[in-house]
């Protein structure tokens, strides 16, 4: 058994359920679980890693619910700068489809490591362009390289043009081989249980990629192999009007029908949704992702997240794709969320004869998005949302996966009457040190598990391989 003591931490925030933070605190575990959690006084002495945190503030590790790692590969590509969700897809489609199993290992690597690097412990994956010899293996390869708690989608597409979908047809899959691959990697790297480290979704990509047929036959696999299911949804207004037309209904209503509801079940964006689809969501348990700058980067809209949790919908927060963002930020985009909600919010009107109500009215208090909020959202919601019950807190039973940030950098100058707010009131850095099941991945603010130049310089030349080819 191996042994880590974290300790003397300004502030160490659990996300217990009792949204403890601790003053010079710190946690030991065993073998990668917490054991204990408490002042410094408290805790062992010794083990065998100690690491003083002495001037740094401890959260647990972010969940980021929803990503496309293969995009590392096309960030910032000249023709999706500056385009909303359809025409982006369709500048990218073939680049993707060109991918090599080696490329999509220095995608997966590197963009773990910018999520290591923003606190991010535990990612989930949405893959779904399998050409050239890709499988999701190689993903899964290449976290365990680095370290991150990875949970990872066989997704797919199928619909391609000649049958109404958006895609290429050269983009899309047989639908009898989806389902067969689908069945072989839960069979081959699913694992259940606290701490497990790799676990595979099933998640067919989204109503105008793929078929009626599709999405039914993969609900029904995920329920009888015991995995989640996963698909984005609601994202813009050409989503709407693709189902309405195709289908004659809205797209909740349209995924109900093929028993894509319940509490194993989450969709990425969600943004496009009535009060009605939020108090079904809430009551079925299922789950949202937020993914804030790609929804700005894309002009798709802002999703009603206060709404969500006043209704009680399990929501998390995800960076999505890096082409639709082009960062990989967890921080950094529980920032955006915090700001984004309180954009939707807007400013009460003036009082006046017609108002009453003073614009700082308490009444109105309940509606700002809070830091501690989104910080609980990127934590406990992500976990909730994943299905994960070892994850998203600080204490005793979970798994020692926790970042830090040093107090004493330049961006929280002045902004420590609140530390705990200033990690996203303040310019998000960089963490100090992140541990995943009680392993540094980044340490002193480098990644340690990987040769990162290396990867980062072999990256680039598959990226410019990609760029150039056009798909």
């Amino acid at each position: 058994m191996t042994t880590l003591l974290a300790k003397n931490a300004t502030v160490l925030v659990t996300m217990d359920d009792e949204r403890r933070e601790l003053r010079d605190a710190g946690l030991f575990a065993r073998d990668g679980i917490i054991v204990a959690v408490g002042p410094a006084d408290t805790l062992p002495e010794t083990a065998d890693e100690v690491i003083d945190l002495s001037g740094q503030i401890v959260l647990p590790g972010l969940v980021n619910c929803h990503h496309h790692l293969d995009q590392v590969l096309t960030r910032n590509l000249p023709a999706a700068q500056d385009t909303n969700l359809f025409p982006w897809l369709k500048a990218h489609y073939r680049i993707w489809a060109s991918r090599t199993p080696e490329a999509s290992r220095t995608a997966t690597i590197v963009g773990a490591a910018e999520l290591a690097l923003s606190g991010c412990t535990t990612l989930f994956d949405h893959a779904y362009v399998f050409q050239n010899g890709c499988r999701v293996d190689d993903q899964i390869a290449a976290a365990r390289e680095i370290g991150i708690r990875f949970v990872v989608s066989r997704g797919s597409m199928s619909l391609g043009e000649s049958r109404g979908g958006l895609p290429p047809d050269s983009c899309v899959e047989d639908e009898d081989a989806i389902l067969a691959d689908c069945e072989r990697v839960v069979a081959r790297y699913h694992e259940t249980g606290p701490g497990a480290m790799t676990q595979i979704v099933l998640a067919p990509c989204s109503p105008f990629s793929v078929t009626p047929e599709l999405m039914r036959e993969s609900a029904g696999m995920a329920r009888r192999l015991g995995v989640r299911l996963h698909t984005h949804l609601c994202e813009t207004i050409d989503e709407e009007r693709f189902t309405l037309e195709r289908f004659g209904m809205r797209p909740v209503d349209y995924l109900e029908t093929l028993d894509w509801a319940g509490g194993d079940v989450w969709y990425a964006h969600a943004i496009h949704v009535n009060d009605d689809e939020i108090r079904r969501f809430a009551h079925r348990g299922t789950g949202v992702c937020h993914c804030p700058s790609s929804n700005m980067r894309l002009a798709s809209g802002i999703a009603p997240v206060r709404q969500y949790l006043d209704a009680g919908v399990k929501v998390g927060l995800g960076v999505d794709g890096s082409a639709s963002n082009d960062a990989n930020h967890m921080l950094n985009e529980a920032r955006m969320a915090m700001l984004l909600a309180r954009l939707r919010l807007g400013l009460p009107p003036p009082a006046g004869p017609d108002n009453p109500l003073p614009t700082s009215h308490p009444d109105r208090a309940h509606e700002w998005m809070k830091a501690r909020e989104i910080l609980e959202v990127a934590t406990r919601g992500g976990a909730a949302v994943l299905g994960r019950d070892d994850i998203g807190a600080l204490q005793p039973g979970k798994c020692a996966d926790f970042f830090t940030l040093d107090l004493n950098a330049v961006t929280f100058a002045g902004g420590l009457s609140d530390p705990v707010a200033a990690t996203l009131f303040c310019m998000p850095g960089n963490a100090r040190h992140t541990f995943v099941g009680g392993r540094a991945i980044v340490r002193d603010g480098r990644v340690v598990t990987v040769d990162l130049p290396a990867v980062v310089a072999e990256h680039n030349r598959h990226a410019a391989r990609m760029a150039a080819s056009g798909g």
